[in-house]
């Protein structure tokens, strides 16, 4: 079994959405009980929250459903997940700076997610929250790009 952990800053936008994208993309494609798949965040602010409602909306209109509830990066999880995704730099630099502290190195494979983007050529998946309908819109746009670009490294 393949475990893939999302982060963001605050786990109620993009990595609880990059979860249920890839998530969805796996039932879509009969592989979904060879991964495990998790959402974190690099702040504590909302652990035990939703999803924000805008995104779950914005999800649902494409039926993708985001059940996860918000949670902090932990050090374990540098060694429980394989695969750890980014967000953006800031997203990448604090994970990072997290494995220093596993002593003999992290088991998990850290990196943007976007750079699993085939159809997008961007450097971060933008934080919506802040903005409009449409950023949450473009983040889905993005994020279905990137899962299923890293679903075919992972699972070709």
């Amino acid at each position: 079994m393949k475990r893939v952990l999302f982060v963001c800053l605050g786990n109620i936008c993009r990595s609880p959405a990059a979860e249920g994208v890839f998530l969805h993309q796996l039932t879509q494609g009969g592989a979904a009980e060879r991964f495990q798949v998790d959402s974190a965040g690099t702040g504590g602010w909302h652990v035990g929250s939703r999803a924000d409602p805008r995104m779950r909306e914005a999800a649902g209109r494409r039926g993708i459903a985001l059940p996860s509830r918000a949670r902090q990066l932990e050090l374990h999880d540098l060694n429980r997940f394989e695969h750890i995704l980014t967000m953006d730099a800031a997203n990448l630099a604090h994970v990072q700076s997290l494995a220093k502290q596993t002593g003999s190195g992290p088991l998990a494979s850290i990196e943007p997610l976007v750079r699993y983007c085939s159809r997008f050529d961007v450097l971060e998946v933008p934080d919506p929250y802040y903005g409009g309908e449409t950023g949450f819109e473009h983040v889905l746009d993005l994020l279905d790009d990137a899962c299923s670009g890293l679903l075919q490294a992972l699972d070709p």
